[in-house]
């Protein structure tokens, strides 16, 4: 009888989130596979791929029903990359899948997002990985839209295991899927691309007394977002913190359009991060004169 594949699962919300719990309980329902969970053990949100370096981190046993799983002190890839060392689990499992994430990680997002650097840390190994995310809305999600959104990844994540299998699937990138807020009438899968939708920020001092929430908090549901007590904070300080002003949006068909469009996008990414080919050409013709520049500014 052929072995059951594993899926080791991650994520940057914690490993109390509900998107994760979700997808676990899903894998596990369908006794298809092995599930192991190496996760945060509370909130990395937009901790892009920040590793721990100059101190151990810890790992503490968790009961997931159908699951082995540790809440790990450290990053989104600090955990990946613990879950494949051999140092927590015996053997290296034959997917990584990094969310469900409580919010869509698309365009410009990847960059900041603890989700992606799951899934890439993986790709780091050698290792097959998704990332998933969700287009929370307040007001208009529920949690039972995580469960949805674990079943529609079933597919996909099947179709990957069957070519891992046959040794087929690309070993040149990692994919990132985002799941529409109405998940429930989805309109299917689309290959995208990633585009350059991006939040625009800007800062306004806090308030010195109170509390704060953590700048990725949602909405949703304030007791399940970081809070930051001010009165604990020294006398004196400035407080500031992160505020929206708006959305760019892309006008092309890239990843953040065709989700808005209900499409379920399956995108393609790697870790590269080279320039578009206009940059290069500029700076193939101005580099050599740097030097000449220099001298006679000089004089």
């Amino acid at each position: 009888m052929e072995a059951r594949p594993t899926i080791m699962v991650t994520n940057d919300d914690g490993i109390d989130a509900p998107g994760l719990r979700s997808l676990v309980r899903v894998l596990v329902s369908t006794s298809l596979y092995n599930v192991l969970v190496c996760a945060p053990d509370s909130e990395k949100s937009a901790t892009s791929h920040s590793i721990t370096w100059r101190h151990p981190v810890s790992a503490k046993q968790v009961d997931i029903n159908g699951a082995t799983a540790f809440a790990i002190s450290g990053t989104p890839a600090d955990c990946t990359s613990l879950g494949l060392s051999k140092a927590l689990f015996p053997s290296i499992p034959d997917l990584v899948l990094s969310g469900i994430n409580m919010g869509s990680n698309s365009g410009y997002h990847v960059v900041y997002s603890g989700t992606v650097a799951g899934a890439r840390e993986a790709f780091f190994h050698g290792v097959p990985a998704i990332s998933i995310s969700y287009d929370w809305v307040g007001g208009i999600s529920n949690m039972d839209d995580f469960v949805l959104a674990s079943e529609a990844c079933l597919p996909i994540v099947s179709a990957v295991l069957a070519d891992i299998r046959t040794q087929t699937y690309p070993a040149t990138c990692f994919l990132n899927v985002d799941l529409p807020t109405d998940v429930r009438n989805h309109k299917g899968y689309k290959l995208t691309t990633q585009g350059k939708c991006v939040y625009r920020m800007t800062w306004t001092q806090a308030a010195q007394e109170g509390q704060m929430l953590s700048t990725m908090a949602m909405d949703a549901d304030s007791s399940t977002s970081s809070v930051t007590n001010l009165s604990e904070l020294p006398a004196g300080n400035l407080l500031f913190k992160r505020v929206a002003i708006g959305l760019k949006v892309d006008e092309d068909e890239v990843d953040s359009r065709v989700l808005k469009e209900g499409y379920i996008t399956v995108t393609p990414l790697s870790a590269l991060s080279n320039a578009e080919g206009e940059c290069h050409a500029y700076f193939k013709s101005w580099l050599p004169g740097v030097v000449e520049r220099s001298s006679s500014s000089a004089l």
